[in-house]
């Protein structure tokens, strides 16, 4: 960064600095960091506070993997966005001089590692309660006997294990996580990539999360299916209509959540990955599209938790004043969504199921 011809001690973060820079850097300030950051905090925070609730009310009855799983969720969002965010203010307040507040690198691989692990976690926890919710709607009595939440438990410390794995790959590997084009954010080697290495870091990640997200599109989709066959196959039951309704609304807001969210930067990753795509044509979108799956932790805990009996009424009856058509009845908003997940799992390990497999089995 100096003009001087003498000889300077030269930081490891001088050799990681972009040559090109995004022209979209300067129209962000600290103030819209420090709001996006705070909404996502407050978002998930109320997220949190819903799901103990509902855990400190239902654990005494059930034992339902599905706020287990929401609650890795959750907190994961949570984590990573004041990680992250922390990390983006510091960068703004301190004019993204890199090489005065960080010579030895050491907040960049911090900023990379936890944007690969708040990236990729989420996404294969996603995928996970989809598979789950699949089990659970498609094979309830399989899953109330043989998915006890000592498997959810593992399950969960195996995905945090492995998206921390990925994430520690290029330290592993002796590469350093590099500042990109903006100087806001610290991520794979994006810019005039030669080596192989660097390349399949950038497809490794856009893979994964790829793979992530078309688990759960798929699974969600046989849920979804599962739940409309029951539903018009008993119709005379009001409990039935109103736990499938709310369960095919959360699975399309899922799914569209997620899809929107991410896949325009995993698709961005992995055409730069595949030197398909010039980096400084592609730096400002780049930059969009990482914006565009920060919002994503922000959105999750509305659509996995929030959106309830409660929010489904006042959305039904501000529709119907606005259209003066009736749509549905509102008898069949009879339970929230987590109430009848955990009721399905209470019903199939009740005393009677249990005498019955009993019976069947001898």
């Amino acid at each position: 960064m100096s003009t001087n011809n003498s000889k300077q001690p030269v930081s490891p973060a001088a050799g990681l600095l972009s040559n090109t820079t995004c022209q979209m850097e300067e129209e962000l300030s600290i103030s819209f960091s420090i709001t996006f950051m705070t909404v996502g905090i407050l978002s998930n925070s109320l997220a949190i506070a819903i799901l103990m609730k509902a855990y400190q009310r239902f654990r005494q009855k059930y034992k339902s993997s599905f706020l287990l799983l929401a609650s890795a969720l959750v907190i994961t969002d949570f984590f990573g966005h004041l990680i992250n965010g922390a990390i983006a203010v510091f960068v703004y307040a301190s004019d993204k001089d890199w090489i005065h507040f960080d010579k030895s690198n050491v907040l960049c691989s911090i900023f990379g590692i936890c944007m690969v692990f708040s990236g990729l976690c989420p996404l294969f926890l996603g995928s996970v309660m989809a598979i789950e919710r699949c089990i659970g709607v498609t094979q309830p009595i399989f899953h109330s006997t043989k998915i006890t939440s000592k498997h959810v438990k593992m399950m969960l410390s195996g995905v945090c294990f492995f998206a921390v794995f990925v994430a520690l790959l290029p330290i592993l590997g002796h590469r350093d996580y590099k500042i990109q084009a903006s100087k806001t954010w610290c991520f794979y080697k994006t810019d005039h990539i030669k080596d192989w290495e660097d390349r399949f870091y950038l497809l490794l990640f856009s893979f994964l999360g790829l793979l992530a997200l078309g688990i759960s599109f798929f699974c969600n989709a046989i849920t979804g299916i599962s739940l409309l066959r029951v539903k018009f196959k008993s119709q005379q039951h009001r409990q039935g209509r109103s736990h499938h309704f709310e369960m095919v609304i959360q699975l399309l807001g899922i799914m569209c959540v997620s899809c929107v969210c991410w896949s325009p930067f995993l698709v961005t990753m992995a055409s730069i990955g595949m030197n398909r795509q010039d980096f400084i044509g592609a730096c400002e979108r780049t930059l969009f599209t990482l914006r565009m799956a920060t919002w994503n932790q922000i959105l999750d805990p509305w659509v996995y938790i929030l959106l309830r009996k409660a929010v489904l009424k006042s959305l039904y009856t501000f529709t119907r004043r606005c259209c003066g058509v009736h749509i549905i009845s509102l008898h069949v908003w009879e339970l929230s969504s987590i109430k009848n997940s955990l009721k399905v799992a209470a019903i199939s390990e009740s005393p009677v199921t249990e005498k019955v497999t009993q019976q069947t089995s001898t």
